[in-house]
């Protein structure tokens, strides 16, 4: 089968929809209910994004197999901490993965992203650097909310926090990529 690619809307619904849910059932049941919708609501994203698109991205399957995982040992032994830590988790991950593949000389942004940008190896490294650098300061901040705020915070911070501080953060790299792009190539006519 052929991949496809879903619309933006429904590629954003895809993406964000499962946090609003948490957040939604998260107001109106508590955490418990909430985490145990999260993970039935990420498990289905990836399966509306394997019909729509015939493939699934690894960075959503890495992050609904956390899910899966903490959100489960959350509901199995009652106990919140596990998927307040998810978070910073999925955000060590990708960092490590981001650096570590600097570090050996294999920006992994590159193979990524390269369908939407066309960038020099330099701007790659570079893009790669401070994406790693962003996921750990994400981690740190998932760390001292979790730790020092309530639960109600915690959840608020998620969805309306992390979600625009990431957005912005992209948009932020918006003069790194056009100043770093490659010349277009000339189309052949």
């Amino acid at each position: 089968m052929t991949p496809r690619k879903a619309p933006p809307l429904v590629k954003l619904l895809i993406d964000v929809g499962p946090l609003v849910v948490f957040f939604i059932v998260y107001s109106r049941a508590g955490l418990m209910t909430a985490t145990g919708v999260l993970i039935g609501a990420t498990l289905a994203a990836l399966a509306a994004s394997y019909a729509i698109e015939r493939r699934i991205a690894l960075m959503p399957l890495i992050s609904a197999g956390l899910v899966a995982v903490f959100g489960g040992l959350t509901l199995w032994l009652a106990d919140e901490t596990f998927i307040k830590m998810k978070p910073t988790i999925v955000y060590l991950l990708f960092a490590a993965a981001l650096l570590g593949g600097l570090a050996l000389g294999r920006p992994f942004l590159k193979p990524l992203f390269q369908m939407a940008f066309h960038l020099t190896d330099q701007g790659w490294r570079i893009l790669t650097l401070r994406w790693g650098l962003f996921f750990i300061a994400m981690a740190i901040l998932n760390e001292i909310i979790w730790r020092n705020f309530s639960t109600d915070i915690w959840v608020e911070l998620k969805v309306f926090g992390f979600l625009p501080l990431t957005m912005l953060f992209a948009l932020a790299q918006i003069p790194l990529v056009r100043a770093r792009s490659l010349p277009a190539e000339p189309s052949a006519s």
